[in-house]
């Protein structure tokens, strides 16, 4: 099947992720790199979606599932505890019918695992409810909303958002919601400070709550993405700003061409990761829209 992709700068991005490919399988962060769960996930989803030849993402997918332990959990090599890439790879698996016992398995593990919390202390420092339910990077965290957020869309495209777990998920990006909009990495006040909001987080969840909370309950959250996505221009925050505007049908009509702007910014910074170029080329090709991923 040929690339859909017609501009340049996209062609360019998808020739620089398949540079990262191995032989032995899956895909490096960087050029001549070693094997990384995450990396190829992601890498996966922008081959998958640009149209690429089957081979190409199945490769991939597979030694996905080789590296799955057995309680369903992908984990970076070496580090069992740090599980977050479940759930990028849960989306690489979904659409893939060779794959539904891994993507499966992947799914239950994450249905079956939560960040630490406890009874929330109105007095505590954390001004966050610290009793619901989330998501964590790594094994016996706090939940974070980026891992929330990413949990929450696994579930939701493969068909899990009536499950309790979700409705927890969604809880808990609510409440880290700061009150002058946005999201930082967990936290809304500490000793009575409120923090400031950070872009690839407030991507992450205002992209996982569309469709499932009122756009009044994140209005002052959706200002704050449209006046920052303006002079975002690193990858990360660039794309999720993207995507998270896209998924309330308001992707900027100059989305693409700071996409374009963005990328070569290698010329003068080096180039990107695999990941920050996979997201990037999603967030070209589905126009902001990640749940077409």
């Amino acid at each position: 099947m040929e690339a859909i992709t017609e501009h340049a700068e996209i062609d360019f991005c998808i020739k620089q992720i398949n540079e990262r490919r191995l032989s032995t399988g899956g895909f490096s962060e960087n050029l001549h790199g070693l094997y990384r769960p995450d990396s190829t996930a992601w890498a996966v989803l922008a081959l998958a979606r640009n149209g690429d030849p089957v081979s190409y993402t199945d490769s991939g997918r597979s030694i996905l599932a080789t590296s799955q332990l057995k309680d369903g959990r992908i984990a970076l090599p070496g580090s069992p505890d740090a599980f977050w890439p479940t759930t990028i790879a849960v989306l690489a698996w979904h659409g893939a019918s060779q794959f539904d016992q891994a993507r499966d398995r992947a799914l239950k593990f994450l249905i079956e695992t939560n960040g630490t919390y406890w009874r929330y202390n109105p007095k505590s420092p954390l001004g966050h409810d610290t009793s619901i339910k989330g998501w964590a990077w790594n094994g016996g965290m706090h939940s974070f909303v980026d891992p929330t957020a990413m949990a929450l869309l696994a579930l939701e495209i493969t068909g899990h958002s009536e499950h309790e777990r979700f409705r927890d998920g969604l809880n808990l990006l609510m409440n880290r919601q700061l009150p002058h909009g946005g999201w930082n990495y967990g936290n809304t006040f500490v000793y009575g400070k409120e923090l400031r909001p950070f872009v690839d987080a407030t991507g992450m969840a205002l992209t996982a709550l569309a469709g499932h909370v009122s756009k009044e309950k994140v209005s002052v959250s959706l200002r704050y993405m449209q006046m920052e996505v303006e002079h975002s221009r690193t990858p990360l925050s660039l794309a999720w700003a993207l995507f998270a505007l896209g998924a309330w049908g308001e992707f900027p009509p100059d989305g693409l061409a700071w996409i374009e702007e963005t990328l070569k910014k290698q010329t003068k910074y080096g180039p990107y990761g695999t990941t920050l170029l996979s997201i990037l080329a999603l967030a070209y090709i589905c126009q902001g829209d990640f749940r077409e991923v």
